[in-house]
């Protein structure tokens, strides 16, 4: 036994004393005046060591160096970032949280980072760590609703509320499950509900496996909370790794998956599909009429598929990927070239270019003409590897279609339905209510051609590199076959109606294929978005006006000041120009229409080398001196450069700002963009647009609800899941079409905020709005858009049906119960880009936060 004597009173251990350390004390002092020192010189890379030092050295300097150290971390990744050093910023921003684990500024601005980068895993992570520590942190809060849009797609929520879809997807599994498949492999699965119903229907045995970080630890929380996390094991990682025995311990009798996109084969369902069979299932059955033990073979749901299209016209798919207008504001696009969408199909794959892009035809605004019945352009069997291996070589496919309708051919639009067994198949088609959209196949060729009654299209439908591909070549009229992508009036050499001679035929392909070329030579490809802008009449029609009359305003005004002076009045014409800069994203005319007016130095933030030169043709063709248009961007160094002036001496004229996202967002840091740019304005200047006006309206619409969270209060074929999944709930749905939203409108339009551009004592942060409901209802959503006011006279829309802007909606937590004539409060604020509003009505105490 220990000798108790030796214990000190109380039972009290000695405290060793502290004993200073004068050399270390020396260190941290100095180093601690070098990190300040340099940190007043800017040098920012060697304050951030100095503080490194400091604070692992004297942890105790932590709080007060707290703020400095931030500010030093900040600046000094910001320029890591612009020299391309990566890899040093995020071990700076490590090494900082080493210190400060729980500070959730450094959390969110690393956060940004990843984002920036592309880690929208990592980032949404360290969003939520921020969350979690402050949770009314406007800025994290703010980028993990940016971030939560990435990782988990809107649907999501979709396909969790349509229940149609997950009894047809149960009762197929239970059938396989009970007739004797008893391992499962649930590749892709997401929230892990396939997964669940395996388990739940009787299986010994099921593996899942999920790519996304987040979606992973999402379904290992959702099957944790059923109870069922130790009878399914889920795997962080692509079914393509996947080998036995090293991560599951034997094949398997079932596969259940549903990567399948509204084209079908874009998330990859071939490839993951072959590896399967090769390494992770059970051979299959090898004959219909041969007995086997069904826990001795393999089967996949869905058992296959089966491919349908048509023709169609749309203004709104057109105007979205092909150059509609001859003129453009003040300008002749003949000199343009060809100006199309990424999105392009033929039968040979081309990586710079989508072969399709995706649209809910039964909401796009206009709407859509067919002019073709639909038909079948493939059939596929997911259980016969044979099938799936031969996909990519099968001969092109040349499918005639009769023209029923007349119309311009815009696009071919396909869907299909998933046969998941014998009795169970889902239809993705474009009357169905389902949570698929069709796969939209655009047409860039036929400009200017229509398709008549009696015409026969000619598709051919391909599956190179395991893409399905489909490409309008040709039409056939009057025994003539007409080649859509290249002359409208060419004929295939030999073609049975053609009455030219050999010696035309040869002439009219030597003037196509010289054609062709130049088409080649000129060709530009923009964005989606940037394409609808271009088609966008109106918005620079008014621009055009708008820059016209500032323009005339300052020349009055300098020539009454020179005569005024007794200077020469036309010394400025002659050498002095007006200088416009214009820093809208992506490609923009704007910059050359305000050179078009006279005596205007206009600089565009236009990068690519491709679109610099078609604005340079533009020029030219136009006869708008080159020295008069400058490409902003190949002079500095970075976007924090743009807003300097263009000369020492010279300040801007005007300077457009692009003040709203596609998706129907404010752009993040207008107001700070919009600041800087008054500064740098001369007497009379202005900033286009100079005042912004948020407009919304209180509607009722079960599809924002339905596309925003999971709905109810059961569980999801009696599995808990909406909890955790609506965590990733976003309060404002973006990539909204307003026109045709089924909604029930509950009240007239009203003005929610206003932004002042030109004028910062007008702005505010906050505002009380009162509505008045017309009819009785349920508020769940409030849609809102943006009047655009370039000066008092001239304004647009996002409204407009030529819009090229979406428009956006804040969705209520809990829906509001009105009745005619009721007063509903609105709380709107905006805090950087983000609009946020809270609504109550007269006779609720207080509002309720949404």
């Amino acid at each position: 036994m220990p000798n108790t004597s030796a214990r000190l009173k109380n039972g009290r251990r000695a405290r060793r004393r502290h004993r200073e350390d004068p050399a270390r004390n020396e260190l941290v002092s100095s180093s601690l005046e070098s990190a300040q020192q340099c940190l007043l010189n800017q040098d920012y890379g060697t304050a951030f060591v100095h503080y490194l030092l400091v604070l692992n050295l004297a942890p105790m300097f932590k709080d007060f160096a707290r703020e400095s150290f931030r500010f030093t971390l900040f600046k000094w990744t910001e320029e890591l970032d612009s020299v391309g050093r990566i890899q040093d910023l995020f071990n700076c921003y490590e090494q900082a949280l080493e210190l400060f684990p729980a500070d959730e500024v450094i959390l969110n601005s690393m956060g940004e980072h990843l984002f920036r980068m592309g880690f929208r895993d990592e980032a949404a992570g360290h969003f939520h760590k921020a969350l979690k520590l402050r949770p009314d942190y406007p800025e994290a809060r703010e980028n993990f609703y940016r971030v939560a849009n990435w990782l988990v797609e809107r649907w999501h929520f979709l396909m969790l509320n349509d229940h149609g879809r997950n009894r047809k997807y149960q009762q197929a599994i239970q059938k396989a499950v009970q007739s004797g498949c008893s391992t499962v492999l649930d590749i892709g699965t997401g929230t892990g509900i396939l997964g669940m119903c395996a388990k739940k229907a009787g299986a010994a045995e099921v593996y899942a496996c999920e790519l996304s970080k987040t979606m992973y630890e999402l379904a290992c929380e959702v099957i944790t909370a059923n109870g069922m996390d130790g009878g399914i094991r889920v795997l962080h990682m692509k079914s393509l790794e996947m080998e036995v025995p090293k991560d599951i311990p034997h094949r398997v009798s079932l596969v259940v998956t549903e990567t399948v996109d509204a084209g079908l084969f874009g998330e990859g369902i071939i490839e993951s599909l072959i590896h399967a069979w090769h390494h992770l299932l059970l051979p299959p059955q090898r004959g219909e009429n041969e007995s086997q033990d069904p826990s001795a073979t393999g089967r996949v749901i869905p058992a296959g598929a089966t491919v349908f299209g048509m023709a169609v016209e749309c203004l709104e798919i057109r105007r979205h990927h092909r150059l509609c207008l001859s003129d453009v504001g003040s300008l002749s696009m003949a000199a343009a070239g060809e100006l199309r969408s990424p999105v392009s199909c033929s039968s040979e794959p081309d990586d710079s270019m989508e072969p399709y892009t995706t649209e809910r035809l039964s909401r796009l605004p206009g709407g859509y003409k067919s002019l073709t019945e639909p038909f079948t352009a493939l059939n596929i069997d997911f259980n016969n590897v044979q099938e799936l291996e031969g996909l990519s070589s099968r001969e092109v496919q040349r499918v005639r279609l009769p023209v029923t309708q007349g119309g311009a051919l815009d696009a071919l639009a396909v869907w299909f339905q998933l046969h998941l067994d014998e009795e169970n198949s889902l239809s993705t088609g474009p009357q169905e209510d389902t949570c698929w959209e069709q796969a939209i196949y655009p047409v860039h060729s036929t400009k200017g051609f229509l398709l008549k009654p009696n015409d026969e299209l000619i598709v051919e439908v391909s599956c190179r590199d395991a893409y399905l591909r489909l490409c309008s070549v040709a039409v056939l009229r009057d025994g003539r076959e007409l080649c859509l992508n290249m002359c409208p009036d060419t004929t295939y050499a030999g073609n049975p109606g053609s009455n030219q001679n050999s010696e035309a035929e040869l002439c009219s392909a030597l003037a196509c294929l010289q054609t062709d070329q130049s088409r080649i030579k000129d060709f530009c490809m923009l964005e989606c978005s940037e394409m609808a802008l271009l088609n966008n009449h109106d918005y620079h029609q008014s621009f055009c006006r708008a820059l016209a009359k500032l323009i005339s305003q300052l020349k009055v005004k300098y020539q009454n000041q020179v005569q005024g002076s007794h200077i020469r009045s036309e010394s400025r014409d002659s050498c002095d120009p007006f200088y416009v800069l214009d820093v809208s994203e992506g490609f923009s005319l704007l910059s050359l229409i305000a050179a078009g007016q006279g005596n205007v130095k206009a600089y565009s933030s236009v990068e690519k080398n491709k679109q610099q030169e078609v604005l340079k043709r533009l020029a030219r063709s136009n006869c708008i001196p080159e020295q008069h248009l400058e490409f902003w961007l190949n002079h500095v160094e970075d976007e924090r450069g743009m807003l300097q002036r263009p000369s020492r001496e010279k300040l801007w004229s005007a300077i457009i700002l692009d003040c709203v996202e596609t998706c129907g967002l404010i752009r993040q840091k207008l107001m700070e963009k919009a600041t800087l740019a008054r500064c740098l304005l001369e007497d009379g200047g202005r900033v286009f647009p100079e005042k912004i006006v948020v407009q919304g309206i209180l509607v009722e619409s079960d599809t924002l609800l339905l596309e925003s969270a999971v709905q109810g209060q059961e569980p999801t074929l009696g599995f808990n899941i909406a909890p955790f999944i609506n965590q990733f709930t976003v309060p404002v749905h973006v990539f909204l079409d307003f026109s045709t939203l089924e909604c029930k409108h509950l009240s007239e339009f009203v003005e929610l905020f206003v932004l002042d551009l030109m004028d910062a004592t007008a702005n505010y942060t906050d505002r009380e709005v009162k509505v008045q409901a017309t009819s009785a209802g349920r508020i769940t959503a409030i849609p809102f858009w943006y009047h655009i006011c370039l000066d008092q006279d001239i304004s647009i829309t996002t409204l407009s049906h030529n819009s090229h802007w979406k428009q956006a909606a804040v969705v209520l937590q809990e829906p509001l119960e009105v009745r005619a004539g009721d007063w509903v409060h609105l709380a709107v604020k905006l805090h950087k880009s983000t609009i946020s509003i809270s609504a109550h009505t007269e006779n609720v105490p207080g509002p309720m936060e949404q």
